[in-house]
């Protein structure tokens, strides 16, 4: 019998996401000077600081490159960012050999055809609402939210709920 997502998450250590689509809404503002801005969502951003602190792998893998991204995530606590990634699965494969994470200690968020083939090699693949729909085909959950919307806020913290720890990082915080 196959598991429910909510009993795969029991399993997960470590959360991959694409970025755009999935911590962006997909949109890019272009300015004169040729300038790409995306926006992020703060809920989503406090998420993944909260799973950071908490002693997730947070890992972020994009085809894009903006390195005012790189240095929000940065801001976040977050290492581990590989932007410009051809080839995700290799990336993928690379990454959790160099932290000894078996896949079905992984949850990965993607919301289109790239995201495609190392979403079917992890334990838990999810995407948002507004995902393509090959990726929601192949999800384990789709979130409630749409990417860059809340998204990534929704899964972290159904993850950190289920293994009893997203009450323990507010300890002493709500105070």
């Amino acid at each position: 019998m196959a598991r429910s997502y909510k009993e795969i998450m029991n399993d997960i250590t470590t959360f991959i996401f694409d970025i755009d689509g999935v911590l962006t809404d997909g949109s890019v503002f272009v300015t004169n000077e040729g300038e790409i801005l995306r926006t992020m969502n703060i809920r989503d951003g406090y998420a993944l600081k909260a799973a950071v602190e908490s002693g997730y792998n947070v890992c972020v893998i994009s085809g894009g490159s903006n390195e005012g991204v790189r240095v929000r995530l940065r801001n976040l606590g977050i290492t581990d960012i590989h932007l410009g990634t051809p080839d995700k699965v290799e990336t993928y494969k690379e990454y959790i050999e160099l932290y000894n994470i078996q896949p079905e200690q992984v949850m990965y968020m993607g919301d289109d055809i790239p995201d495609y083939h190392v979403m079917q090699l992890v334990g838990l693949p999810v995407c948002p609402q507004d995902a393509s729909p090959e990726i929601k085909a192949i999800s384990k959950y789709i979130s409630h939210k749409k990417g860059g919307k809340g998204a990534a806020r929704e899964v972290i913290e159904q993850v950190m709920k289920v293994q009893d720890k997203w009450t323990l990082y507010f300890d002493g915080k709500l105070d």
